[in-house]
């Protein structure tokens, strides 16, 4: 079984989706609702998968290095997100985020995990990746039965998901463009890499858009999108445009 680590920070205004933010693609407060749904949507993928679900929480106070580790309120708000979402609340781990750098967070939580509790393999989500769906969470360990690294590229080279059975060196491994970066680690090891289906994420206003517009089409093809974050995309009357041929986050 695979632990899967979905890095979840609380959803307050100003402090999340901020490069949507700052391209005025949404409001600071539209983007708390979004980043929730998706939160949401994510988790409950990796749920539904048959693997066991590790919502990483991040500490409100995470920039003050002088601040304790543990964060009761951000506990508590992760969860206030996270648990509607699931079948069976209990049954999702929490656990603190420690690092200084995206790359730490994650060096820390798979190399625990491996190492110390030694599970088979460990993998980390980002909660923008609003389309992960239980498939993409099975074929991944699927392909670790292969591969000791299996990657999930996603918009801005950036990675949706990334799965392990060994450690690599996780020093600014997450230094973009990401699947580049992490393959090169992987391979300096001795590791195979294989891939999952690439999947947007929301962290740029581009990807952003991407997302808005596969959900679009999905939702038009009548096929399965994540229920809520597709529920605040159609209140807040988003869809992607195109705009001196870039996508854009346009409004209804």
């Amino acid at each position: 079984m695979t632990t899967v680590a979905v890095f979840v920070r609380p959803p307050e205004s100003g402090t999340v989706l901020r490069n949507c933010v700052d391209a005025g693609a949404v409001t600071a407060a539209e983007a708390t609702d979004l980043y929730a749904a998706m939160a949401r949507d994510v988790c409950a993928a990796v749920e539904a998968s048959g693997a066991e679900l590790l919502v990483n929480y991040r500490p409100v106070n995470a920039d003050d290095p002088t601040a304790p580790e543990e964060d009761e309120d951000a506990l508590e708000a992760v969860r206030d997100v996270v648990d509607d979402a699931l079948a069976d609340p209990g049954s999702a781990r929490y656990e603190v985020q420690v690092g200084s750098s995206y790359s730490a967070r994650v060096g820390n939580t798979v190399t625990h995990l491996l190492e110390r509790e030694e599970v088979k393999s460990a993998a980390v989500v980002r909660p923008t990746a609003a389309l992960l769906e239980r498939r993409h969470v099975d074929s991944a360990a699927m392909k670790l039965r292969q591969s000791e690294v299996v990657l999930g590229p996603a918009t801005d080279g950036k990675l949706s998901y990334a799965a392990f059975t060994e450690a690599v060196d996780f020093e600014d491994a997450f230094t973009p463009p990401e699947v580049e970066t992490v393959t090169d680690r992987a391979r300096d090891a001795g590791l195979d890499v294989d891939f999952v289906e690439m999947l947007p994420v929301a962290e740029t206003a581009g990807g952003f858009a991407t997302l808005i517009s596969q959900i679009r089409a999905r939702q038009r093809a009548e096929l399965r999108v994540p229920p809520r974050t597709s529920a605040v995309l159609d209140e807040l009357g988003l869809r992607a445009d195109a705009v001196d041929d870039r996508l854009a986050v346009g409004r209804d």
